[in-house]
């Protein structure tokens, strides 16, 4: 017996599924389907419509039937859509759409419908068949969340903060303007940047914030783009769950956890804060420059009234003993007693006089001894002088050691020293009408000390005075320059109280540099 081929099997077999069920269970299906089922003729006068159809539109059997299908018509639905519509059923081909339709008492509701040809066995459409499903609420509930979708799109959008959006892989789903400007200015994927940074600044903290979903505020972050001024970011981060949509976790829930970070440009006030800052420091040294040079004039003056008063000492003292060795004459005043005398009331002025300029001098400022940076104190230095740098076209080259060390002392103190020294090397091309102006300044960590070396290309120091010019009074630029000479004393008082040295390299040829060496904290990085 031949086989037939299995396309006609297969029809041979839908036949016979199809004639095994009575024709009244298809009746009955259509009866109770839940969808809204109407056939009409090709005019759409409807012969049959179900219960299903019946609850939907509010019309008994005996209103709707033999009435054409666009009773349920309603004008807001525009015409071209009926004529895609029915040039799609002329063509035999169903179509699927959304309709406006009335209802018996005049509400509107949004039907999603299906027609479909009914063809004949000679190819020719006699009926049509209908069916349609109230989809308002469902529309409404689309139109709300578009809605909502919307309004966050236009807050987040209007925001002056940047905020970005990112899945678990760190990958940006949605983002506002702000963060648009951002990755124009960085010229990088900056929600990645900054999340790096802020990795390295918390380290473990942030991977446990993370797996507990554990939000992080304000935490400030510097970018430096290259060839371009830091910029500086206050960042926040949420972390929120989502539902997965997916057919595989309908009974089984899983959740997609987004982060959300917040990013607030704080450059300016930054500046503004460091302009501050550096103001700051600039009077505080400024006062503490006054009132230390104030000390050492008043100490100098003490000092240099010490010789003459100790030679008066000296002489009074000869003359006592030479008066008490002479015998009084018999009549006439004592000229030598009343000499030594006066003598003796003008030395204790003198003594009172001493006392009362030594009681003038102002205590020494004291400050807890700390860790200090002195990449730190020299960068702050360098901004202070910044404007006088570049009013005398000088050229700063400034070499720091990433891997710096910190030395323990008073951070004012060390301030005025260094500031002290720049201010006597850019003095120092005054003297030297050059045009070739450079001032290196130097930060090495030895094994035992921090060392600074403060370079410039002026005239220098002869050999002869490397150690003459720490004596205070001592100055090479002359009373009419109105310098006093205690810039480098006082340089070095401080160096000598933090227990390190201070010299001028007599190896330097081409021009002055001063070396300071002052001792680690012993153990910086764990004490400081």
């Amino acid at each position: 017996m031949a086989k037939l081929p299995p396309e006609i099997n297969a029809t041979v077999s839908d036949d016979a599924a199809v004639k095994s069920v009575p024709e009244h269970i298809f009746r009955q299906v259509v009866d109770q389907s839940a969808l809204a089922i109407s056939i009409t003729d090709e005019q759409s006068n409807i012969l049959y419509a179900n219960p299903a159809f019946l609850r939907t539109t509010g019309y008994s059997s005996a209103e709707i039937l033999g009435q054409n299908q666009s009773r349920l018509s309603y004008r807001v639905t525009p015409r071209l859509v009926y004529e895609t519509l029915w040039a799609q059923i002329k063509r035999q081909r169903p179509w699927n759409g959304l309709l406006v339709n009335k209802r018996r008492d005049g509400s509107r509701y949004l039907a999603d419908l299906t027609i479909s040809p009914v063809v004949n066995e000679e190819g020719n459409t006699t009926h049509y068949l209908g069916m349609h499903r109230d989809v308002t609420e469902v529309h409404r509930l689309e139109r709300q969340v578009q809605n909502q979708k919307n309004l966050i799109e236009s807050v987040v959008d209007s925001a002056q903060v940047a905020i970005v959006l990112l899945d678990e892989h760190e990958r940006v789903l949605l983002d506002n303007q702000e963060y648009k400007k951002l990755i124009g200015d960085l010229g990088q994927e900056p929600a990645v940047t900054l999340l790096r940074l802020i990795r390295a600044q918390m380290d473990d903290a942030f991977e446990q914030a993370q797996s507990c979903h554990q939000n992080i505020a304000a935490r400030v972050v510097c970018v430096e783009p290259p060839r371009r001024a830091a910029r500086w970011f206050s960042c926040s981060i949420s972390w929120f769950g989502e539902q997965d949509v997916g057919a595989d976790a309908f009974y089984e829930p899983q959740q997609k956890h987004y982060l959300l970070l917040t990013i607030a440009d704080i450059s300016e006030f930054k500046r503004q804060q460091e302009a501050l800052r550096i103001n700051s420091l600039h009077a505080l040294l400024s006062e503490q420059e006054r009132v230390q040079g104030l000390r050492e004039s008043l100490a100098g003056a003490v000092y240099q009234l010490e010789g003459p008063l100790n030679t008066l000492s000296a002489v009074s003292l000869m003359l006592e003993r030479r008066l008490s060795g002479t015998p009084s004459p018999r009549s006439g005043t004592d000229s030598g007693g009343i000499f030594a005398t006066a003598l003796e009331d003008a030395m204790k002025k003198i003594h009172e006089a001493l006392e009362t300029v030594r009681s003038c001098i102002p205590e020494q400022t004291t400050e807890t001894p700390q860790c200090v940076n002195l990449n730190e104190v020299l960068s702050d230095l360098l901004k202070l002088s910044t404007p006088r740098l570049l009013g005398a076209n000088i050229v700063v080259e400034w070499q720091t050691d990433a891997n710096s060390g910190s030395v323990f002392g008073q951070p004012v103190q060390l301030s005025n020293l260094f500031k002290q020294l720049i201010a006597n090397a850019v003095e120092a091309f005054d003297e030297q009408r050059s045009s070739h102006r450079v001032l290196r300044i130097g930060c090495v960590t030895r094994a035992d000390c921090m060392e600074v070396s403060i370079e410039d290309s002026g005239p220098g120091i002869p050999n002869e005075l490397r150690f003459k010019v720490f004596q205070p009074f001592f100055t090479t630029k002359g009373a009419v320059q109105q310098h006093m000479g205690l810039g480098l004393a006082m340089a070095q008082d401080i160096v000598v109280r933090h227990g390190g040295t201070i010299d001028i390299d007599p190896e330097y040829r081409r021009g002055c540099r001063v070396r300071v060496q002052l001792p680690r904290a012993a153990g910086d990085d764990h004490v400081c």
